[in-house]
């Protein structure tokens, strides 16, 4: 398992244009909130994600990943 904090640095770098907090809350949980950054709207907020299932790259990865699909579906379900 990685190191919590650098748990965080590599979900943050993973939303580049928009800006990603990760933080740990007390119970070791993660918290992600991703931002667009010139309107500061936030476009996802998690709270309470546990770490147990991020334990290698390729499940970082993928968690990324679904994370992005969420993303664009609330995108399609805002739009116009």
């Amino acid at each position: 398992m990685f190191p919590l904090l650098q748990l965080c640095q590599i979900v943050e770098s993973g939303f580049y244009p928009l800006s990603c907090t990760c933080t740990v809350n007390p119970d070791g949980s993660l918290r992600i909130t991703i931002v667009e950054p010139e309107s500061g709207r936030v476009e996802l907020l998690i709270t309470g994600m546990s770490t147990a299932k991020l334990s290698s790259v390729r499940e970082i990865a993928n968690f990324i990943g679904e994370l992005r699909t969420e993303l664009k579906a609330g995108r399609r379900a805002f739009a116009g």
